[in-house]
């Protein structure tokens, strides 16, 4: 018996890969703001790497880099909860970018060698605008500095300085000018072939005969980085680099820099003298010195004591100085000869 030939249809019932399924709207805005928050960390993060302080508004927010290792470990939440695989690890990227980033900076570790010569105690002070003179003053006189350096010492600052510490410290270099552009130099040690570095701001030198060693000493006080001013920033922070690389001998350099050791404009100046930052190597380069007025904490560091390899530190100190809006650095400091 002939049985009919029937032909069944085929069907393809492998299993297939499932669709992603589309993103929630939360998790859409989670990631979205997990983006946001990555933007200028990765920014800062990668100027720092390139070494470059670029333009307005990235030299003002390197002041900040430190902190911005928050809203980058936030980035890296809000992609975790987001479930973004991409995201998440751009985000931890970042994160460790901007963590390296604000690592202390130092080029080179230099450990000075031979016999200590003398003790040197070094003062840098800006007293903004004169107005903290007084406290400045007292600083003096309790702490007995032989160097002391002073940013924004008006006509009235410079006169009351050297009035009050004609004995202890009778010789000076100076800039006399009113407001921010006077500065002043104050040694217990005499002083000789004193310059000028060209700026805005006055920045004098001159070099001390310190245990009979000649010793460079350098005022820094640069322009601030405004958004007006960056180009002129970066030219007056050259200038002191470019001193710093012309010295032939130890070198001391120290004031209100106006930039921090995340500004590529600063560590070049470390860069060509061969300097270290006395705060470093005391460990201590994240203690901020500035702003000390106004509605937020300080929150960065400006004011520094720069040496060459010919000095070691001792300690290091930051005092408040009533009327400023900048601490004070007073470092302890062992000249070195004899390697």
């Amino acid at each position: 018996m002939d049985r009919a030939l029937t032909v069944e249809p085929v069907t393809n019932d492998s299993p297939t890969a499932p669709e992603p399924p589309p993103l929630r709207p939360r998790h859409r805005l989670t990631a979205w703001a997990a983006g946001l928050l990555l933007v200028v960390p990765a920014l800062l993060a990668g100027c720092r790497t390139l070494d470059t302080d670029g333009v307005t508004p990235v030299p003002q927010l390197l002041s900040l880099l430190p902190w911005f290792t928050v809203p980058a470990g936030l980035a890296v939440l809000l992609a975790a909860v987001a479930r973004r695989r991409a995201l998440t690890f751009t985000a931890v990227v970042v994160l460790a970018a901007v963590g390296w980033s604000s690592l202390p900076y130092m080029p080179q570790l230099v450990t000075a060698y031979g016999l200590p010569l003398t003790q040197v105690r070094v003062l840098a002070a800006n007293v903004e605008f004169g107005q903290a003179t007084g406290a400045l003053t007292e600083a003096i006189r309790r702490e007995r500095p032989q160097l002391v350096f002073v940013s924004e010492c008006d006509r009235a600052c410079g006169h009351a300085l050297t009035t009050a510490f004609a004995a202890e410290l009778p010789h000076h270099a100076s800039v006399d000018a009113d407001g921010s552009v006077g500065s002043v130099l104050l040694s217990a040690y005499p002083l000789t072939d004193e310059r000028v570095i060209p700026a805005v701001m006055g920045m004098p030198g001159a070099t001390a005969e310190i245990a009979g060693v000649p010793v460079r000493l350098q005022l820094a006080h640069p322009l601030p980085p405004m958004p007006d001013q960056v180009d002129l920033w970066k030219r007056e922070l050259g200038r002191i680099a470019n001193a710093a690389r012309h010295r032939t001998g130890p070198l001391l350099v120290a004031g209100d820099f106006n930039a921090s050791q995340d500004h590529a404009a600063f560590r070049s100046i470390l860069d060509s003298g061969n300097l270290q930052d006395a705060a470093r190597l005391a460990d201590v380069s994240r203690t901020p010195t500035w702003p000390m007025e106004g509605p937020l904490p300080p929150f960065v560091q400006i004011d520094h004591v720069l040496v060459t390899e010919d000095f070691s530190v001792r300690g290091i100190r930051f005092l408040d100085l009533a009327g400023s809006d900048h601490r004070a650095v007073l470092t302890d400091l062992d000249l070195r000869g004899g390697r």
